[in-house]
């Protein structure tokens, strides 16, 4: 009698406690030059890190960065657009889920130009990687992050 009393109890136990709850996808839209193996492969980076990524090959992504704020300068090789901010180049995915969750009055962040081992990018990471902030008043970018 104990053991279906026990049995019973923690079937009950099991039923009340709340299901795990599994995480949606960051839904985000890349501007990728059509000819960009790089962007490719950043893409996949994100897809293997929880992102829903669309991917938009275009000739003119010098001018999407530009109409986001981006300083050319500070242009990577691809322009994502996610949870209303811009990310431009490539930015480690621990950065990315920094902005959404803390969400700061920004424009976007940037990895500016193609730095070798950054996501998506082939060789050996040589260094800490800066991740400027793009303000939304045109002001010059700030350092945001570094990885």
């Amino acid at each position: 009698m104990k053991r279906r009393t026990f049995c019973l109890a923690t079937a009950l136990t099991v039923m009340t406690l709340p299901l795990p709850t599994v995480a949606a996808p960051i839904r985000a839209t890349l501007y990728k030059n059509p000819q960009c193996s790089c962007c490719k492969a950043y893409a996949a980076y994100l897809r293997k890190n929880g992102f829903d990524v669309d991917e938009k090959p275009t000739n003119d992504l010098a001018e999407i960065s530009r109409k986001a704020g981006i300083p050319e300068e500070f242009q990577g090789c691809h322009t994502m657009f996610v949870g209303g901010y811009v990310v431009d180049g490539h930015v480690p995915v621990n950065v990315i889920r920094k902005l959404l969750s803390e969400r700061p009055a920004t424009a976007g962040i940037t990895l500016a130009g193609m730095p070798t081992g950054s996501p998506g990018m082939t060789g050996r990471k040589d260094g800490p990687f800066t991740v400027y902030a793009i303000r939304k008043d045109g002001a010059a970018p700030t350092v945001y992050a570094t990885e």
